[in-house]
């Protein structure tokens, strides 16, 4: 389990400029990089590491080989050709979870891989292009199962304006198609957030009845008992 960082499957992004000169200038422009590693804080969104490429400027290059940590998930826009570049996106619609625990891992559902997906943005379906997972876990918060979220990273196809936007979604705002391999189901599944923590000492005859505690291989059988008692 890593602690704060964590090398990523790494993506080609644009990243909103105005992010780099503290939201003074350059609003609406954009730079090239390379998104290498994430970073989660609680109460925060995901946060970047960026290895610029300067390949935006034919003509001069300043930017190529800089880094930045720590770029929040709103900065980053899919390395897609577009007609037009997408629209910010406010952060509650870009991840409706804050990061739950500076402990986590980062993973990739390759069984969902490269399955299309679907991504609720605002009420609203909109096609998602699957880059990786990240779990968390060791606080109050993560290791509740009422409260428990992924963050599932994706990149937004055909949403209109949010084209390209990089989101990070928990699993009741994404769904997975593939024709293959099952219908799509439609509409909300009948599914309720769990209450209840499973363990194997939660039964109280765990206690009770010690047989039960010790049944091993080693364990003597009731035949066993019997004999010796004869």
């Amino acid at each position: 389990m890593n602690y704060i960082t964590s090398n990523i499957p790494y993506f080609k992004t644009w990243v909103r400029r105005e992010y780099t000169t503290n939201f003074d200038r350059y609003h609406g422009e954009f730079l090239h990089g390379m998104a290498i590693a994430v970073t989660t804080l609680p109460m925060r969104t995901l946060t970047f590491q960026i290895l610029f490429t300067g390949c935006e400027n034919e003509e001069e290059n300043v930017h190529g080989g800089a880094m930045w940590a720590r770029m929040p998930l709103t900065a980053l826009v899919g390395d897609t050709p577009f007609e037009e570049w997408p629209e910010p996106m406010p952060t509650e619609l870009a991840q409706p979870w804050d990061c739950q625990s500076h402990h986590h891992s980062v993973f990739v559902l390759n069984r969902a891989t490269p399955c299309p997906w679907q991504a609720k943005i605002d009420g609203n379906f909109f096609p998602a292009k699957y880059y990786f997972t990240i779990d968390y876990t060791d606080t109050e918060v993560a290791d509740d199962p009422a409260q428990h979220k992924q963050s599932h990273v994706l990149e937004l196809m055909d949403a209109g304006p949010w084209t390209g936007n990089i989101v990070a979604l928990p699993n009741n705002r994404v769904r997975v198609t593939n024709p293959a391999w099952f219908a799509t189901g439609e509409g909300p599944p009948d599914f309720r957030p769990s209450q209840w923590v499973h363990h194997s000492k939660q039964d109280p005859n765990y206690v009770n009845d010690t047989s039960r505690v010790f049944n091993n291989l080693y364990a003597e059988t009731d035949d066993e008992e019997d004999e010796e008692e004869a």
